[in-house]
């Protein structure tokens, strides 16, 4: 009995939260309190990143969301690919934080911020309940610009967007295949065009108020949703004329509303958030 006893005492774990923004799926942790902030300063942040990633043998997610204090902001987030990289924003992932904070008690206001490396984010939380029904995500002013590049000899056109992240934007009459999905995600975001990658859209246009989506994250392959690839995608379909100024952007996990007034104010998106589950994951 003592020896299990004296097992279990020098096992080290992290307790983890498990949410996803239509099937944009992270696992969390609360960084907030002193001693977990301690341990998380210690560990190799990108391989337990890739080893909560991991579908099989690990937790499983799109990647790994770190809530920690901030000093400009009511909390900050930091977000680790499940590659291992770290990405400057993700939409989906800062909807759960906003979330977490409130429904935790650690930001209980309808209104807060939240610092990430591509800037300060407002959120705007709707209660139903005393839980969040849907988060609206001040996402900042796109930066667009029309560009191309060249694929097995083909010069290709297509439209980048800075939302914090950067996002190669593809028109297309209709959506790819999964497996065409794959292949040409993968190229075009490792492409050299893109010495640090990028994130990848393709785009079909329903109607000046409805898109549908695919996307290719940078770092994770292909996902279900992508926050800033709605904005980017929203942005770039309004820039060119072929969406009014609110969308409706349909992702296979889901739909995002996306607006934006007078092709020069921040893009704002507004969609739910879910916690999956709770439990803790073994340090070795």
């Amino acid at each position: 009995m003592t020896k299990c006893g004296h097992y279990l005492n020098t096992v080290s774990y992290f307790s983890f939260i498990k949410m996803h923004g239509l099937g944009n799926d992270y696992v969390y942790i609360d960084c907030l309190p002193e001693e977990t902030a301690k341990r998380i300063a210690k560990a190799d942040l990108s391989a337990l990143a890739r080893r909560v990633s991991d579908r099989h043998f690990g937790i499983g997610s799109d990647g790994l969301v770190l809530i920690l204090p901030s000093k400009e902001a009511d909390v900050q987030m930091r977000i680790f690919n499940a590659d291992g990289s770290e990405a400057q924003m993700c939409g989906n992932a800062i909807r759960c934080v906003g979330k977490y904070v409130y429904e935790s008690g650690i930001c209980p206001r309808p209104t807060l911020t939240v610092e990430t490396r591509a800037g300060n984010r407002l959120l705007t939380l709707r209660i139903k309940d005393g839980k969040v029904s849907s988060v609206t995500v001040n996402m900042g002013v796109p930066q667009i610009k029309q560009d191309s590049l060249v694929l097995d000899a083909d010069p290709l056109g297509f439209t980048f967007v800075n939302m914090g992240n950067p996002h190669a934007v593809f028109f297309r009459k209709k959506l790819l295949s999964e497996e065409e999905l794959a292949v040409l995600g993968k190229r075009i975001s490792t492409h050299p065009s893109f010495p640090e990658g990028t994130n990848v859209e393709f785009v079909s246009v329903r109607s000046a108020h409805e898109l549908d989506v695919q996307v290719w994250e940078r770092g994770s392959g292909i996902t279900l949703a992508c926050g800033t690839g709605a904005c980017a995608a929203a942005a770039a379909a309004m820039w060119h004329g072929l969406a009014k100024e609110e969308v409706v952007v349909h992702l296979p996990g889901g739909d995002l509303v996306i607006s934006r007034e007078n092709g020069r104010q921040p893009v704002f998106m507004t969609g739910t958030a879910t916690e999956v589950f709770r439990g803790e994951f073994k340090i070795v």
